[in-house]
C-alpha cells in the first residue's frame, strides 16, 4: 500500500528542499515549521490550536504505531483531542506506521489527515531537518505536489481570533466562577478546571468580562505573538488592580507579563517538547514539564511587584511569574500537559485555594 503513493516536496525559506512520500491529504500547503521532540502525543499536538499555522516536525523517528482515537466527548468537551479539529497546516516525519493498535484507535494517522485535508510527508531525514531549523531559526516552509503556493506570512495573522471560540460556553455548575479567556485553549485545560467543584465561562480573547459573575480569572494558551492580543492586555491591566486570583498558561503567562509591564521576544525555534526541566525559583525543586511555545518573557524585564516563579533549565528562558503579595501567576509550560508529564498538576490546586481563600 506504501508503495502507490506520491512524491511531495518539503521547500524551506532558505530555499532548503526534502523530498518525502505522501501519507495525508495530497494538498498544498504552507505555514510556519516547527519542531516537537516529544515521543508520543501526536494527536494532541495537531489538534492542539497553539499549532495553529504551523507545519510540524516530529523528531521521534517511527510516527502511527498507535492510530488515532475516537471523536467522542464527555460533558461537551472531545474525550481525547486538545480541541474539535487540526490546527496544524502539515505533518513531517521520519517512518510512518500504516498498522496501528491501541485499544482506543478508531484510524490510522494517514485516514485522519486525509479526512481533515492535512498534508503529511514521511521518508525525510527530520534529524537532518531538524538541525537545519536550529541553525537558521524557525522559517516558512511549504509543502507541494504538483502546484507550487506562496509561502505564508503568520507574522502578520492573527491567529489567536482564528481559533478562540465566538461567544460564550459554560460547562459545569459548581461552586467556584471560573472566567476562561479563550486564546485557543486546550481541551485538558477545561478538564483539569471541571475536577474541582468549578463552573467555567470560556469567552472568546477579547470579550469584555467585566459585566461577568466570577470568582478566578484563567487566561489561555494560544498561538501567535502575544503583542497581537491588545484588547486581552488591556482588560488584564485592568483585572491587576483588583485581587481577584489570575491564573496564566503559555500564552496567558505572556500576556500576564504584558499587562504587568514585562516584555517578551522570539525565541529562535522555540521549545515544544516534554520532559522539559524547569527550577522553582527559591526553591532546589525542578519539574518535568510539557512545553509548546515560540515566544518568552525577558527575565530583567519582570516588574518590582513581581517575581520569576519557574526558570528553564536549559536555555535559563522564563518559565513563570507570581505576584509578591496578590494572587496572581502563570506557568510558560503546560501543567495539564496531554500526553503528559503532569509534574506541576498541582498548579490548578493552588489555583482554586486561591479562590476559596478569597471568597472567605
Amino acid at each position: 500500500m506504501l508503495n502507490n503513493r506520491r512524491k511531495a516536496k518539503l521547500i524551506l525559506e532558505d530555499g532548503t528542499v526534502f523530498e518525502g512520500i505522501s501519507f495525508g491529504y495530497e494538498g498544498a500547503a504552507t505555514g510556519e515549521i516547527v519542531f516537537n521532540t516529544a515521543m508520543t502525543g501526536y494527536p494532541e499536538s495537531l489538534t492542539d490550536p497553539s499549532y495553529c499555522g504551523q507545519i510540524i516536525v516530529l523528531t521521534y523517528p517511527s510516527i502511527g504505531n498507535y492510530g488515532v482515537p475516537s471523536q467522542e466527548k464527555d460533558e461537551g468537551l472531545s474525550r481525547f483531542f486538545e480541541s474539535e479539529r487540526i490546527h496544524a497546516s502539515g505533518l513531517i516525519i521520519s517512518d510512518y506506521s500504516e498498522q496501528f493498535n491501541h485499544w482506543n484507535a478508531q484510524q490510522s494517522l494517514g485516514s485522519w489527515l486525509k479526512d481533515e485535508k492535512v498534508p503529511g510527508l514521511y521518508g525525510i531525514d527530520t534529524r537532518m531537518l531538524t538541525k537545519r531549523i536550529r541553525e537558521k531559526g524557525t522559517m516558512a516552509a511549504k509543502i507541494v505536489f504538483d502546484e507550487d503556493i506562496a509561502f505564508a506570512d503568520i507574522e502578520h495573522q492573527h491567529l489567536v481570533d482564528q481559533v478562540s471560540v465566538k461567544e460564550k460556553v459554560v460547562y459545569g455548575n459548581g461552586k467556584y466562577r471560573i472566567l476562561l479567556v479563550d486564546c485557543g485553549v486546550k481541551t485538558n485545560i477545561i478538564r483539569y478546571l471541571l475536577r474541582f467543584d468549578t463552573t467555567v465561562i470560556r469567552v472568546p480573547w477579547n470579550y469584555n468580562y467585566f459585566k461577568e459573575d466570577f470568582d478566578g480569572l484563567f487566561i489561555s494558551n494560544g498561538p501567535g505573538d502575544p503583542l497581537q492580543c491588545t484588547a486581552t492586555i488591556d482588560h488584564l491591566r485592568h483585572s491587576l488592580r483588583g485581587n481577584q486570583p489570575i491564573f496564566g498558561i503559555c500564552l496567558g503567562h505572556q500576556l500576564l507579563a504584558l499587562a504587568s509591564g514585562a516584555t517578551t521576544y522570539k525565541l529562535k525555534f522555540g521549545h515544544r517538547s516534554h520532559n522539559q526541566p524547569v527550577l522553582e525559583v527559591g526553591t532546589d525543586k525542578a519539574w518535568l514539564t510539557s512545553q509548546n511555545h515560540g515566544y518568552a518573557v525577558h527575565n530583567e524585564s519582570v516588574g518590582e511587584e513581581w517575581l520569576e516563579y519557574f526558570i528553564n533549565l536549559n536555555d535559563g528562558s522564563n518559565e513563570g511569574i507570581q505576584h509578591k503579595s496578590k494572587p496572581f501567576f502563570s506557568t510558560q509550560f503546560h501543567p495539564e500537559a496531554s500526553s503528559g508529564p503532569t509534574d506541576t498538576a498541582f498548579l490548578f490546586t493552588h489555583f482554586i485555594n486561591a479562590i476559596a481563600s478569597c471568597k472567605q
